[in-house]
């Protein structure tokens, strides 16, 4: 068996005159409540630790994720058929999780062994297997996971600093050693084996260590000979036989990634999860076909003060002060067509007295409270036109971002009124 104390010199270099490895990070799981319920408005919920809280407002059961397992050797090309298949799944929501940031916090007898190359991150009891498990648990259940940030330089764990990743639809898990544990072969559902030539494995590892950790040649192949080719044939390659799919060349291989890809829909279907090809079929391209909107979206109506307004905010020539003033002009209007769309029942008749004495028969609306949520950071700039349609409305925040892995939104920040102030969202 190859010793946990033996050096993986392609990430690490000596401390004499040469640079540690440049690779920065990894996440920690935390056990969160998955929804939150509104009080006084039990049709609201948000989701904030679990699903996404785009994922869907009519609180049903939460579906299984479908768990991709994606293993192979280092350089192998696994990152590359992750991405390729998030690109041609076209599937609403992915995570990627990468084994990468499960390393173990190194202790003061493996740092001195690190420092003198000494220790093998190839093998299994570098990483927090344990950590690992329960966090892809999480995540198949789909619910939100923290996965710690591993500072490769520190060979520590960054202190108060994680990673949000959520429970999705289809979650892509990829290591050198994602085949290493029975517990964690349990919670993949497709397990894929990237299979690539070794000596092109090589070849990238010399492109790389050459080109972005200034490394020479001889200590490239010196590592590679000593230390990960060993742990290859120990740990990963035996794991060929516990995969449902094995995929030569990587992601060049674009044969085998739409056969991944095909089989993954088809589960999703089965599982009864919309793909985006058939939700294309059922309301349109949105992004393209514009008036094959949602019947829940209002577009503005395009009065000619409207366009009057919009082609001032649209002039280069238009000066800054100018500019926000007509920016305040039309969010003003904006604000006024949102309250006019209220529908009937938020409105009840009243009758009250003029100066004069005489009656009028009016409305008035039946939510004493409104709450506007904008989206950081632009939509900061909506608040004060809100407020002076609505001067009692409250105001919230939200932030999402994307993530550059999946492409897919996520959520960083939530700050809503107290729940006895909020009735209607709008």
């Amino acid at each position: 068996m190859t010793s946990p104390t033996q050096p993986r010199q392609h990430q690490h270099q000596h401390l004499n005159g040469s640079r540690r490895r440049r690779r920065l990070t990894s996440t920690s799981a935390d056990k969160m409540q998955s929804v939150l319920q509104l009080d006084g408005a039990p049709e609201c919920r948000v989701f904030t630790a679990g699903r996404p809280p785009w994922f869907g407002a009519d609180g049903g059961a939460v579906r299984q994720s479908f768990v991709i397992g994606l293993c192979g050797a280092s350089a192998s090309g696994k990152t590359t058929v992750a991405r390729s298949i998030i690109e041609r799944l076209r599937q609403r929501w992915v995570s990627l999780l990468s084994m990468d940031s499960y390393y173990r916090d190194a202790t003061p007898e493996e740092t001195h062994l690190i420092e003198s190359n000494n220790f093998n991150f190839d093998h299994p009891c570098a990483f927090d297997i344990e950590l690992l498990v329960e966090t892809l648990a999480r995540l198949k259940q789909g619910k939100q996971v923290r996965v710690p940030v591993y500072d490769f330089a520190s060979n520590a764990r960054v202190p108060d600093k994680t990673q949000i990743i959520y429970g999705a639809n289809v979650v892509i898990f990829e290591g050198i050693l994602a085949f290493c544990d029975k517990r964690l072969l349990d919670l993949i559902d497709l397990k894929v084996f990237v299979d690539t030539d070794e000596d092109e494995c090589l070849a990238r590892r010399l492109l790389r260590d050459i080109s972005e950790r200034g490394r020479s040649v001889a200590s490239v192949l010196e590592s590679y000979e000593k230390f990960v080719k060993p742990s290859f044939d120990e740990f990963i390659a035996p794991t060929r036989c516990k995969a449902d799919i094995i995929v030569p060349r990587g992601g060049h291989n674009q044969v085998a990634i739409d056969l991944i890809c095909r089989h993954v829909r088809n589960q999703l279907v089965l599982r009864g999860v919309s793909t985006r090809s058939q939700l294309a079929e059922a309301y349109g391209d949105i992004f393209q076909k514009p008036e094959r909107l949602p019947s829940s979206v209002r577009i503005l109506p395009q009065t000619q003060q409207v366009r009057h307004l919009l082609t001032l905010l649209r002039n280069r020539d238009t000066a800054r002060d100018e500019f926000v003033f007509y920016s305040n002009r039309l969010m003003r209007l904006l604000f006024e067509y949102a309250m006019a769309e209220l529908p009937e029942k938020a409105w009840a008749p009243v009758e009250v007295q003029l100066p004069d004495g005489s009656a009028y028969k009016g409305l008035r609306r039946l939510d004493p409270i409104l709450v506007g949520v904008s989206i950081l950071r632009a939509g900061e700039t909506m608040e004060p036109a809100l407020a002076a349609v609505a001067k009692d409305a409250r105001l919230g925040k939200i932030l999402i971002q994307t993530n550059r892995d999946t492409g897919e939104p996520e959520l960083h920040y939530l700050r809503l009124p107290p729940a006895h102030q909020r009735l209607r969202c709008c």
